[in-house]
């Protein structure tokens, strides 16, 4: 198994023990193994049965083709929330609104995928597939940037954009009324 992003690595100071992650097409679970060796719990989301066997070592999987088909993480009609959430090398822009719910409040994204350019150097190389300048941060302006890059990496080579992220407190995509204040009607 391949080792974990060094973007990923980087920012393993922000992701406490205990952490409810979601790895958005996880693949064979690299990043989920390194997590569980951090005594997080992984939740692993990919279309390949045979990817998630291997993934489903490190914690909980949900095969779903999450690009024509809805959501399966769903919980009071609304996304089910995590502590982290972790994509890497993967691009679905209709599923940003999602991942944005999916964080719990302060929650931490972990974003990580190729942007144009890459186009010149290898694969993906389909405009669909990459991101357009500063397009990660347009995407995720709605959350507190913590860190952002984009550029060319040298090995492997690509281009890519990468961001860490927090989800505010009663930010705009929370639309669960608050629980600490419960109404009362007398």
């Amino acid at each position: 198994m391949s080792e974990p992003s060094d973007w990923v690595r980087r920012w393993q100071h922000l992701i406490s023990p205990g952490s409810r992650v979601l790895d958005v097409a996880c693949g064979s679970g690299r990043h989920m193994a390194w997590l569980a060796q951090r005594a997080c719990f992984c939740t692993g989301i990919d279309r390949s049965a045979q990817a998630l066997t291997e993934a489903g070592r490190y914690g909980n999987t949900v095969l779903a083709d999450i690009e024509n088909g809805p959501w399966p993480l769903i919980q009071n009609g609304l996304p089910q929330q995590f502590d982290v959430v972790l994509v890497t090398n993967y691009l679905w822009r209709e599923l940003f609104p999602v991942l944005r719910q999916s964080l719990a409040p302060d929650g931490l994204l972990l974003y990580e995928t190729f942007a144009q350019g890459n186009e010149a150097v290898g694969k993906p190389s389909r405009p669909d597939f990459l991101l357009q300048t500063g397009e990660l941060l347009r995407l995720c302006q709605s959350l507190r940037i913590v860190a952002f890059e984009d550029g060319f990496l040298p090995h492997p080579e690509r281009f890519v954009q990468r961001i860490v992220a927090f989800r505010q407190p009663h930010a705009p995509e929370d639309r669960r009324p608050p629980t600490r204040y419960p109404l009362s009607l007398e």
